[in-house]
């Protein structure tokens, strides 16, 4: 006699629908940047290698609708054919992660490009993660030392915070990253260089950085010419080595360069599987991507580590309300920005005091730094509003003794704003320039 139980639980086995086997397809349309395949169910994100008459290459799942996939290639097309082959991969899952990427250079899936050997990491790690409780984080208290004398001063960056760093092109970003990286106090750095100039790659790993500097240093490289999908996995491989190394108690100093690119990347892969654009030309989920990977830096919870991190923003035609820097200012904890007015006349680093802020400063310094430096800011305005005035002559000593001040210390703070591309100051040091300085202006 059957058990009447065991038979109900057999019809409901019965009834729980099995998983879609995943089998071959076969490409059916190449359209821009986009491959449509049929008959192969893998859900966003994966990865496939689509055979050509050539070998064979890589590709991602990128978007669905009705029976057609849409896969995104990760390497240059060549050789594909109507019918091609659509195998999905099996691979282990997530991204090798561990102290063996410190002096190395990874692409955009974390694999080498240094010709040094495989990776010695035993841990992976998803690049997508939940994000975080912000309840669970630390608060922003301490002081970022970056080794740069008008941001350590003037700009003071916090432990854990986010700043971005605005500039056209050609002004100083790279050098000022380079500068960051050699004068930080951070216990690893990791360099996220996306859609920029091959030739920079090589230069900012033999020039801007020493060999002990390296030693300390993880760079993912995604140059201007790999695909969208490349760029946009470097920002998000470089965030997953930053928080794999804050979960295991280091201060990380993260530098993504550029933000812009990564919107860039994600607009170019959502404009192809049909998106609608919407604001100058980006669709909405690059707005949506924006926030999402911004937040995933910062303070860990108590027993972690922090990312301190600086997305440098292009801003096309210097125009500070593009689309992309309008949105990473809002979303970020600062921004300093770079003109190329100072840049042109010689004056580096060409940062921009008067439109730059850290949202964080008065949490990290005493209220006689802050007094310091907005004292150092109102008389470097003074000078800079009637700057025109004074160089024509119309501007007669002795009408106003705010400006004349501004006139005499104009020398003296322009000499506080610069600074040699290998020197390196402490935040110390940064400190008792600012307070002899200031002791010279007066309290206004």
């Amino acid at each position: 006699m059957t058990d009447p139980f065991e038979d109900y639980f057999n019809s409901l086995k019965d009834q729980i629908p099995k998983p879609p086997i995943v089998a071959a397809g076969k490409l059916v349309r190449g359209i821009g940047l986009t491959l449509e395949a049929v008959g192969c169910q893998l859900p966003v994100g994966s990865q496939c290698k689509v055979q050509t008459i050539e070998g064979e290459i890589e590709a991602e799942v990128v978007g669905f609708g009705d029976d057609i996939t849409y896969l995104m290639p990760t390497e240059a097309v060549r050789g594909i054919v109507p019918g091609s082959r659509v195998i999905p991969l099996d691979r282990e899952s997530g991204l090798p992660v561990g102290m063996g990427l410190l002096g190395r250079v990874v692409d955009g899936n974390g694999q080498p490009l240094d010709g040094l050997g495989a990776l010695k990491t035993d841990t992976r790690m998803p690049t997508t993660r939940a994000a975080m409780n912000p309840l669970l984080r630390k608060p922003i208290s301490e002081p970022m030392d970056v080794g740069v004398r008008s941001i350590n001063a003037l700009n003071t960056v916090g432990v854990g915070q986010r700043m971005g760093l605005f500039a056209g092109s050609g002004v100083g970003k790279s050098v000022l990253l380079g500068m960051m990286t050699r004068g930080s106090e951070a216990d690893i750095v990791v360099v996220g260089l996306v859609g920029e100039r091959g030739r920079e790659v090589k230069e900012f790993i033999h020039e801007i950085l020493t060999e002990e500097e390296r030693q300390r240093a993880v760079i993912v490289a995604a140059p201007a010419d790999t695909s969208p999908l490349m760029r946009l996995k470097a920002c998000e491989t470089a965030v997953t080595i930053a928080e794999y190394f804050r979960d295991q108690g280091k201060n990380v100093l993260l530098l993504i360069d550029s933000l812009t690119r990564y919107a860039m990347a994600q607009r170019e892969i959502a404009l192809a599987v049909g998106e609608p654009p919407a604001t100058k030309g980006y669709p909405p989920s690059v707005f949506a991507r924006l926030p999402a990977l911004v937040e995933r830096a910062g303070n860990g919870s108590e027993n972690q580590g922090s990312i301190t991190a600086f997305y440098t923003v292009l801003t096309e035609g210097d125009d500070l309300q593009d689309p992309i820097a309008d949105a990473a200012r809002a979303i970020l904890d600062g921004h300093v920005v770079l003109s190329r007015k100072l840049a042109d006349s010689g004056h580096y680093p060409a940062i921009d005091i008067e439109a730059s802020i850290s949202r964080v400063m008065p949490m990290v310094v005493s209220e006689e730094h802050q007094t310091q430096a907005r004292r150092i800011r109102q008389v470097y305005s003074t000078y800079k509003q009637n700057q025109d005035l004074i160089a024509i002559g119309a501007y007669a000593r002795g009408s106003d003794p705010r400006i004349d001040l501004a006139i005499r210390a104009e020398p003296a703070i322009n000499a506080f704003l610069q600074q040699g591309m290998k020197q390196t100051l402490s935040f110390e040091e940064c400190h008792e320039a600012m307070q002899a300085l200031a002791g010279g202006l007066g309290n206004g």
